[in-house]
């Protein structure tokens, strides 16, 4: 594969790649491509996960020549897959474009595929530098970011449902906790469902900001640096740390009556079991008295419960990352729709 020869057509990573209908192949293995991968590309392992250990074990114990001859012979039985696949997604687009190809660093296992699928007469970009270099580029993009504005307030004050109402009004609004699958909070994954890797959120997070205008606000819900299994990228939450803040208040009855409507249909099992995972903070004794009230049917009392405990944790969030820029908001009486243009609404927004 060393003799390879370059494709004619390489290009260093810029936002070009995340256009609409680019399509591209990302030739590194499968384990590595659910790890992370460049948002919208396809998965087209030169070699599985089993074969790219063994080429990786030759390669150590018996250097290049002996790895590149090994993955020689596994990759000749795919070749024609190769083609056939690539020449169908090429042939499929309204509007051909090459196909972008990119492995780890730019190597030689995008560099084969490449040299492959252009000998075969289908036009194809290689990406320099590969997947690493994309990393290297989206989180240079996401610690630069200067227009975030961040929507605060304790739990059950609707910041999910006041953000996507911003959205329908033409703000551009940053979903993390949609990216990340998951509602925050103990209560923010009832069913256990299984959230993407870090390094994709952060990959997700860098391509829905640079499909915006940078120099208007970007709204961004108040987030600790973890949402369940996913961590905020740290050049993300660091921009958002710096950035002015609208909290909105509304009031303990709207509050519960909040999160009655967001869990009002959860599982009771599921329900217990989250309050029993954050029983050695919320006590035995308060942590019991919410799970009889699930039993006996009285959501509101178990919300209110809650409450108690995030409302605590929030006040010493708010102290120990307070902004230099905060404003608050009254949310009492107003529906999710009147406070998103209110807040969409701001003069200069800052």
């Amino acid at each position: 594969m060393s003799t390879f020869q370059e494709p004619s057509q390489q290009r260093e990573v810029d936002s070009w790649i995340l256009e609409s209908g680019q399509i591209i192949l990302d030739t590194r293995s499968p384990a590595e491509f659910s790890k992370g991968h460049i948002p919208g590309a396809h998965v087209f392992p030169l070699f599985d996960d089993q074969e790219r250990a063994v080429i990786g074990t030759l390669y150590k114990q018996q250097g290049q020549d002996s790895a590149v001859e090994r993955g020689l012979e596994l990759v000749g039985p795919k070749m024609a897959d190769f083609v056939r696949r690539s020449r169908q997604l090429y042939q499929d687009q309204v509007n051909p474009k090459p196909l972008l190809i990119h492995c780890w660093r730019g190597g030689m296992r995008s560099g084969s595929v490449a040299w492959l699928l252009e000998t075969a007469g289908i036009p194809v970009i290689k990406l320099q530098g590969g997947y690493k270099a994309y990393r290297q580029w989206a989180r240079t993009e996401l610690a630069s970011l200067s227009s975030i504005r961040i929507l605060g307030g304790m739990t059950g004050v609707g910041k999910t449902p006041i953000l996507h109402a911003m959205s329908a009004t033409g703000a551009q609004v940053l979903d993390l906790e949609g990216l990340a699958d998951h509602l925050g909070s103990a209560f923010g994954n009832l069913d256990r469902h299984e959230q993407p890797s870090s390094e994709q959120f952060s990959n997700d997070c860098h391509a829905v900001i640079a499909s915006m205008n940078r120099d208007l606000p970007i709204w961004v819900e108040d987030e600790s640096r973890v949402i369940g299994t996913v961590h905020v990228p740290e050049e993300l939450f660091q921009a958002m740390s710096k950035a002015p803040i609208w909290e909105v208040t509304r009031t303990d009855d709207e509050r519960i009556d909040e999160l009655c409507r967001i869990y009002g249909n959860a599982e009771q099992s599921s329900l217990r079991a989250a309050f029993m995972r954050i029983q050695e903070k919320l006590g035995g004794a308060r942590c019991q008295e919410a799970i009889a009230a699930l039993d006996a049917g009285n959501l509101p009392h178990a919300a209110a419960i809650g409450l108690s405990y995030y409302d605590k944790l929030y006040q010493h969030t708010i102290r120990r990352y307070a902004r230099p820029d905060h404003h608050q908001m009254s949310g009492k009486g107003k529906t999710f729709e009147q406070i998103a243009f209110a807040l969409h609404s701001l003069p200069n927004q800052s």
